[in-house]
């Protein structure tokens, strides 16, 4: 029991039954009281009641004889079968005796939840400080084997296949609502290594914002592969196309990949595969098409139902490419080539 604790009890207690209350150690030292000028001071009447673990009453003569003591009652804080301290009440023993066992509750069950709480928030922390070491994992600093230790007495098995989701969202009390253990790991981003069903949680996130972005990663087991996962879930939110808030990286490993590639590479590629058509009037619509063939594997039928158009206008479009360019784009590899280019180009 901390003697911030302690004085906050005693302060709200006295202010809810009307007498002065106050809270000693182990040792009787007053560590909280209504009447701050009696912290510090030894309460006698409190070590023999830590002696006994039973209540005691002392009138003016009684008080009178012990250093520290006021007419009123002392009892025992016991909580999980650990005598903590002494809570005491000042007044007439005939007055405050009615009081005495509810103060006594009153203290001890503040105290098991600031207790719990406490530990709560140790744990909470260590779990935080764990998922930040498998987020910047270094073999060469560190063991996988002393990070699934710290896992373990956790009571967290990374054995089992666990989904890194990376949240982006400005809401902080939203998303901690939906999990019990989520991670800040920068301004505005969480990090979960979820295990369950990561669809139903995807959808309660989605639910949260329309400006919530997740990021999803494959199932990762291990330390290792955890940490490679985190990196994904986290790419999976840098190269996401717009429109969507759920982003799985098992749908964006080609944007992914493009993504490594430094950006003179990518503009350069861009530059070389696609040649004249993003200074075409109607390269918009040029683009979409592009994208839309090599998303379909160059179907026709599929192409033009992702574009919403007939297959002649389709069939029109990717001829007009082809002029453009020089070079067939229904050949797969020349299609798949100027569909990279695409991606890459704003």
């Amino acid at each position: 029991m901390t003697a911030e604790l302690a004085q906050e009890i005693a302060a709200e207690t006295s202010r809810i039954v009307g007498f002065n209350v106050l809270v000693t150690d182990r040792d009787g030292i007053v560590i909280g009281s209504g009447d701050p000028a009696r912290v510090g001071s030894l309460h006698e009447a409190s070590v023999e009641v830590m002696r006994t673990l039973e209540p005691a009453w002392h009138d003016a003569e009684q008080a009178r004889r012990l250093r520290g003591v006021r007419p009123g009652m002392t009892l025992p804080i016991v909580v999980e079968g650990e005598a903590l301290g002494t809570v005491g009440i000042t007044g007439s023993p005939r007055q405050v005796r009615r009081f005495g066992l509810l103060v006594q509750r009153h203290t001890e069950i503040l105290v098991r939840e600031a207790t719990l709480l406490r530990s709560r928030l140790l744990r909470d922390r260590a779990v935080s400080d764990l998922v930040r070491d498998i987020v910047s994992f270094d073999p060469d600093v560190v063991s996988a084997r002393a990070v699934e230790r710290r896992a373990a007495d956790l009571g967290l098995d990374l054995g089992r296949p666990r989904t890194a989701v990376v949240i982006d969202s400005a809401d902080a009390r939203a998303v901690r609502s939906v999990f019990s253990e989520p991670t800040e790991i920068a301004t505005g981003r969480f990090v979960v290594l979820h295990h369950g069903d990561t669809a139903a949680l995807a959808h309660r996130l989605a639910e949260l914002s329309p400006d919530v972005h997740i990021g999803l990663s494959d199932p990762a087991v291990g330390v290792a592969a955890l940490h490679e996962a985190c990196r994904d879930a986290a790419d999976a939110l840098t190269v996401a196309q717009p429109g969507r808030c759920v982003h799985p990286i098992a749908e964006l490993r080609v944007p992914q990949l493009l993504a490594s590639a430094g950006p003179h590479a990518r503009n350069r590629f861009a530059a070389v595969t696609l040649g004249p058509l993003p200074a075409e009037p109607d390269w918009p619509a040029l683009k979409s098409t592009l994208v839309a063939w090599g998303a379909s594997g160059f179907n026709l039928v599929r192409a033009a139902e992702a574009l919403h158009v007939h297959r002649n206008t389709l069939v029109y479009r990717l001829d007009k490419i082809t002029d453009l360019v020089g070079r067939p784009v229904k050949d797969p590899a020349v299609g798949l080539a100027m569909y990279l280019g695409c991606l890459v180009t704003p």
